[in-house]
């Protein structure tokens, strides 16, 4: 539960539960459907693409490249105030075209352009809940 005027935590559910329970672990990890072998994210109780319901949680790369990106530099919710600017972003996965992610974007300078940008996950711990994704440059060729 977040705090007043703290930076607001995710709610795990029983539906993302393992998606978080894997952050804790330090790994990436996404839907995938047993039946069309598609990963499906953000968290579904369905496949949206073939309407399986056989949806487990399987770790990913984490790595991707910047599809869009925006830097915040007046914060509406009091928890952000801190941090501006900051930049936030879309990552597509390499594991699957369209397959995305949304996270802020670190080490990189905010207002830098950055679409089409190799990134990797990076884990920042929040205060009072635990690690949840970010992403970071990485450079072309990296592992």
């Amino acid at each position: 539960m977040s705090v007043p005027g703290e930076r607001p935590h995710p709610v795990p559910t029983p539906l993302t539960e393992p998606y978080w329970a894997s952050c804790r672990a330090g790994v990436l990890s996404i839907q995938r459907c047993a039946s069309c072998r598609r990963y499906v994210h953000f968290p579904e109780e369905r496949c949206p693409f073939c309407g399986g319901g056989s949806l487990a949680y399987e770790a990913v790369s984490g790595r991707g490249r910047v599809v869009t990106h925006t830097t915040v530099h007046r914060p509406f919710v009091p928890g952000f105030a801190g941090l501006a600017p900051y930049t936030v972003a879309w990552v597509e996965l390499e594991e699957q075209p369209g397959l995305r992610a949304f996270g802020g974007l670190l080490g990189h300078p905010p207002g830098a352009e950055a679409v089409g940008m190799p990134v990797e996950v990076a884990f920042t711990e929040l205060p009072g809940f635990g690690p949840i994704p970010d992403f970071r440059p990485r450079r072309e060729g990296e592992r």
